[in-house]
């Protein structure tokens, strides 16, 4: 999978144009990057949802612009055919535009990722706009954004009622206007998402939101039960459960440790007798 040529905005527009839906996951450091390049995914989100699943936070707001940025740098070393987005961590992009950009510029040479991600809808409308005149590709993201989560008064769904759903539309087509080349939908519901997808020209990537969606994305630990045992999400299908595996194994070393059945002589080295 390594030899495919790399994805670029261009590419993942004609995704949409031909049908052909996109993969995308969430990917934060080299080999589970590596592991994704080779199963064949097409799009790899350095997400701010590191914040909850590596780094143990409640929320994704205490991350960083480092936390980003160091992430990041750790996948792009991996992935060198897949599309490459990172997430510009809260309140980054929302003070003057020259803040943003310097942000911005700092992901993009120190991380080396091929676009960023950032929420909101109209209110960041001129804000994607300027990162987007100055060279760099923007995905935007609607409907649950987990950076404004504390606002919104929880993981809710989106788009439950007709003010809610002609806000995401608006904001949507926002998006566009400002040259976003394509619009993360999460926790939206399904006949609004399917309708928003059909009224853009750039792609939708969904995450619980509708099979009509352009593309959808999940995060890692979640589609492979990877980290602590948590509460089932109705978004989420999970594909393998290696968290499982993983402490069974654990569990297997410590106990050969404490009944001394590791190591064995395999596993150690022999020299000359050194004593006299």
């Amino acid at each position: 999978m390594g030899s495919r040529k790399p994805l670029t905005t261009i590419k993942l527009k004609k995704m949409k144009q031909d049908g052909v839906p996109i993969s995308m996951i969430t990917a934060y450091d080299f080999p589970s990057a590596i592991l994704a390049q080779e199963a064949g995914i097409d799009v790899i989100l350095v997400g701010d949802s590191l914040g909850n699943v590596v780094l143990g936070y409640e929320t994704t707001v205490p991350v960083t612009l480092d936390d980003i940025i160091y992430h990041t740098r750790a996948v792009t070393r991996a992935a060198t055919s897949c599309f490459v987005v990172a997430d510009m961590p809260f309140m980054t992009y929302h003070g003057s535009i020259d803040t943003t950009l310097a942000n911005v510029g700092r992901l993009m040479r120190e991380g080396l990722p091929q676009s960023v991600k950032m929420e909101g809808g109209k209110e960041i409308a001129a804000t994607v706009a300027a990162c987007v005149q100055a060279g760099v590709p923007v995905m935007g993201h609607l409907g649950l954004t987990p950076q404004s989560v504390n606002q919104i008064g929880g993981y809710l769904v989106q788009g439950k009622n007709s003010a809610q759903a002609q806000k995401l539309i608006e904001d949507a087509k926002a998006l566009e206007q400002a040259g976003a080349y394509a619009i993360v939908l999460e926790l939206v519901t399904e006949s609004l998402a399917a309708y928003i997808t059909e009224q853009l020209s750039i792609p939708t990537i969904g995450i619980g939101a509708s099979a009509s969606c352009d593309g959808q994305v999940l995060v890692f630990h979640d589609l492979l039960q990877y980290g602590a045992e948590s509460q089932p999400k109705k978004m989420v299908k999970t594909y393998a459960n290696i968290g499982n595996e993983i402490r069974k194994g654990i569990s297997a070393y410590v106990q050969d440790v404490k009944s001394r059945q590791f190591p064995q002589k395999e596993h150690v080295f022999q020299s000359e007798d050194w004593r006299d």
